[in-house]
């Protein structure tokens, strides 16, 4: 059997690696468009800034160690520039000396990823990059380089277009290079998957590393050293870089007419085959399956396109009915993707997966949200770091939609239980159950984990009832009454217009002295105000407490006050007050 894979990184190259474990016999060729073939991507921000300092580090393979390995013919400089699949031929382009070659196959995997989208006008004279290949890197490093020395130490800045991801990871890295750095976003936060009360913290963060944060901003043009931003100021810039998100490259497939899914991917089925059967597709230009949904998504994620790589393999494998060892390909239906992700921004660490509240508004469908702010591990074991932490799930079924955190230590742990917990099929509720890793340096007696499912369960149950940042000022305006329950030291540092303050330990004495009508109560972090809750309802009061009390309303009012954009859906007015988001994640 001969197979071509058309380009290499991960997506293509698991492919190419699990086909001959599969079979020995295969002859396999890979066409690499660029000049390397396999390099870590994830790393090249993290070369910029320094933190890796061996530039070999990130290439992970050559043509010449997959050969001797895999038996792999690898062409880099190779770009497959059409399909005849009535012939099962391509065409490749020599990118060194122009030849125009064809080959043929039996099958073909199209591994070719995304390309990058550019918003900067025409006409800029300052030096314009990404950051997606060893090429990028090469070119800023030098331009830094060149920037920065011999001689006097020299003031360089950047503005980086895009507060995504890969944005934030250029921006940490620039900075730490010593690079003056204006992130410009579009949008009204910065990580637009985020809910706006999660990411007004990560804001903050980079405000406090001095990093110049415009939202709701755009460039009009560039020149002279100097970037014109839609809010009519100019910034310094020495360079720029584009991080304004990819698009799948479907150019080679849709020119061969195979189906574009309704994403805008390459459309597959759950073996990675496209609509025709023997063509693949794989990486960030094929198109998943929403985890949420069901429905048709674009996810950009290096682990997808591993493990859809050795799936096509598979595939394959199995659609040949035999190999040379014997073995054919276990082909098992692609998983449908939950969109995990994960990103650090000067030590704090940022992770999602599944929906936002934001899109679950949007999309119609009922939902309960949690916030808690647990620490990382026991408070009293010394370095103990909170995080915030937000649960979606489903109002009907308690089946979990989606999470959100932000903090120190601990955060990739936690994302990750709750991804597998999403795929087991466990429900929110459940997460109270789950017995996880404890000793006092790792975790708590009651992990956050756990703690989200006692939330979640009281929910469920009925044993409290709550109520979100956002619904505050419409709560506020029908009638009910605001208590804080929080200390009179918490209150005076700190507090929500309109609020009455009420020490939790005082609110048996002072029951009588709480206006007539229906109650929101609140705390610093939610775990008070349920214990008032439960108090005051016991008690015959119509009451609510405030999800993720005054630490999660405080984000979510710094989020609305930097941009109305930035509202989870058409959420009125928080307050004229702009709280202060402390950057301090040590509790203890």
């Amino acid at each position: 059997m001969k197979i071509l894979i058309v380009g290499g990184v991960a997506g293509g190259m698991s492919a190419a690696t699990r086909m001959r474990r599969l079979d020995e016999a295969a002859e396999i060729i890979v066409f690499e468009r660029g000049h390397y073939v396999s390099f870590a991507n994830c790393g090249l921000p993290y070369y910029v800034g320094g933190l890796i300092e061996d530039r070999s580090a990130l290439l992970l393979q050559t043509p010449e160690s997959l050969a001797s390995r895999f038996r792999l013919d690898v062409r880099i400089d190779h770009e497959v520039i059409g399909i005849d699949r009535a012939a099962r031929t391509v065409s490749v382009r020599d990118a060194v000396t122009g030849t125009v070659t064809t080959e043929g196959y039996d099958r073909l995997v199209l591994a070719a990823g995304a390309t990058t989208r550019s918003v900067l006008p025409a006409g800029s004279d300052l030096p314009v990059h990404t950051l997606r290949t060893v090429d990028d890197v090469d070119q800023i490093t030098a331009l830094l380089t060149r920037a920065t020395g011999p001689g006097p130490a020299a003031t360089v800045s950047a503005v980086v277009i895009g507060a995504g991801f890969i944005g934030l990871e250029a921006v940490e890295n620039l900075v730490l290079r010593g690079v003056q750095v204006t992130a410009v976003e579009f949008a009204g936060q910065v990580l637009g998957p985020l809910d706006p009360e999660m990411a007004a913290p990560v804001a903050a963060v980079l405000k406090a590393h001095g990093v110049d944060v415009r939202v709701d901003t755009s460039v009009r043009g560039a020149s002279a050293g100097r970037v014109l931003l839609s809010d009519g100021t100019d910034v310094g810039a020495d360079l720029i870089i584009e991080a304004t998100g990819v698009l799948p490259d479907t150019s080679l497939a849709a020119a061969a007419g195979l189906r574009i899914g309704e994403s805008g991917a390459i459309w597959v089925d759950d073996t990675q085959r496209t609509s025709d059967p023997l063509i693949y597709a794989v990486g960030d230009g094929a198109e998943k399956v929403d985890a949420i949904s069901g429905g048709p998504t674009r996810i950009a994620m290096a682990g997808l396109a591993n493990r859809h790589g050795r799936a096509a393999a598979d595939s394959i494998a199995d659609s040949a009915g035999d190999s040379a060892a014997g073995a054919s390909g276990v082909a098992v239906a692609a998983e449908p993707a939950f969109g995990v992700a994960i990103v650090g921004v000067f030590g704090t660490t940022v992770a999602m997966v599944g929906w936002s509240e934001r899109r679950l508004l949007a999309s119609g469908r009922g939902h309960r949200v949690v916030h808690t702010h647990p620490s990382d591990h026991a408070g009293y074991y010394p370095g103990a770091e909170q995080m915030s932490v937000k649960l979606l799930v489903d109002a009907a079924t308690d089946a979990i939609l989606g999470a959100q955190i932000v903090g120190g230590h601990g955060v990739d742990k936690r994302i990750d239980v709750i991804a597998t917990a999403m795929a087991g099929g466990l429900t929110a509720s459940a997460l109270s159950r789950l017995e996880l890793a404890y000793a006092p340096q790792y975790g708590s007696a009651k992990d956050p984990i756990n703690q989200l499912g006692y939330v979640a369960d009281n929910l469920a149950a009925g044993t409290t009832r709550s109520l979100q940042w956002h619904e505050l000022a419409a709560a506020l305006a029908a009638g009910e009454v605001l208590v804080d329950v929080r200390t009179a030291g918490e209150f005076a540092a700190g507090s929500i217009p309109g609020a009455i303050n009420v020490p939790l330990d005082e609110l048996r004495d002072r029951f009588g002295d709480l206006p007539a009508g229906p109650l929101v109560v609140h705390c610093q972090v939610g775990q008070r105000g349920h214990t008032a809750a439960r108090l005051l309802s016991q008690l015959g009061r119509e009451v609510r407490n405030l999800d993720g009390g005054y630490k999660t309303w405080a984000a979510g009012a710094a989020a609305l006050a930097a941009s109305p954009r930035a509202a989870v859906a058409s959420a009125p007015p928080v307050s004229p007050v702009v709280p202060t988001l402390s950057t301090e994640r040590i509790v203890a």
